[in-house]
């Protein structure tokens, strides 16, 4: 007789909710403010920046949306909630990226054989102010960038604005002091280069959770060893770990224990080890006795 058990376990995560809302108050503070500077002192860097600004700002709110509705309940119809938003926001913000590296490198390549007119003072302040406003909400997510691919794309959007300001800064000194034009181009690019590189990781990340692969940091061979050397199993199949979320790894197996234990307790531990060594939160077993007149029927679909 097959015996099925299921284990989920609730962590608390981090609340980015007041960090989300200070960071897009102030950037479209600070987008408003740097469009009016432009307008003022007739300057396209200004205007361009602040449009990349406004489009970080935009990737801000999704992966804001995204992280509200992963806290929201489960319901019948959706019963693992709404928490894979978060990995389409991730998914999004590292296409809303790399779609802001291909208009920095077009306005690099274009202004090569355009040089840009000498940059004022005014425009070096107000660039300067984007740096720090962007560095400051980036800070903001610095704790979760490395456990949340959703909080990651939050913070690589800012991160890249701070840059793309910093570039603003440096190649407005360099042209006023030194008068080398093609310094402003090349820095852009440089910088292009730099955001591509660290959004490509997240949006190849982001790719291989959409489509359930297992995510990265958990080694399958691993837990499957792992799971064999559990007293009493004899065998396993059917083995798949998944991405509930950004945060979130479920993970099911039929287990083959020709005596099965009689109470709850050894699942109880199995879930607490797999969430303790692996970080996977949510597990499903079935636990079955290697009856030949009743094979399963995942076994002679799944390799050993």
């Amino acid at each position: 007789m097959n015996r099925q058990a299921h284990h989920h376990h609730h962590h608390p995560t981090p609340d980015y909710n007041r960090a989300f809302a200070v960071g897009v108050v102030l950037n479209v503070t600070f987008v408003v403010i740097e469009v009016s500077y432009g307008v003022m002192a007739n300057s396209l860097a200004l205007i361009t920046d602040a449009g990349h600004n406004l489009s970080d700002v935009m990737g801000l709110i999704l992966a804001w949306g995204a992280s509200y509705l992963a806290g929201k309940q489960p319901s019948l119809r959706r019963t693992y909630g709404y928490s894979r938003a978060t990995i389409l926001a991730s998914m999004f913000s590292g296409l809303l990226l790399l779609a802001a590296v291909v208009v920095i490198s077009w306005e690099a390549v274009d202004r090569f054989f355009s040089p840009s007119e000498p940059v004022g003072q005014t425009i070096m302040v107000v660039a300067g102010i984007g740096v720090l406003i962007n560095s400051i909400t980036a800070w903001f997510f610095v704790s979760g960038k490395d456990h949340d691919l959703n909080i990651r794309g939050a913070y690589l959007h800012m991160a890249a604005d701070a840059l793309v300001s910093l570039g603003v800064v440096v190649s407005g000194f360099v042209i006023w002091k030194f008068g080398l034009k093609w310094f402003d181009p090349l820095s852009s690019l440089l910088i292009a280069v730099v955001i591509f590189w660290s959004t490509w990781g997240l949006l190849r990340d982001s790719l291989n959770l959409a489509i359930d692969a297992v995510p990265r940091g958990l080694d399958p061979e691993k837990i499957r060893a792992w799971l064999m050397a559990q007293p009493g199993v004899e065998g396993m199949h059917d083995l798949h770990i998944w991405p509930m979320s950004t945060t979130e790894t479920a993970l099911t197996a039929h287990l083959l224990m020709p005596e099965p234990p009689a109470g709850d307790e050894f699942l109880h531990e199995l879930a607490q080890q797999l969430q303790k060594q692996f970080r996977i939160s949510h597990a499903t077993f079935q636990l079955e006795r290697g009856d030949d007149e009743h094979p399963c029927r995942q076994s002679q679909t799944c390799a050993e």
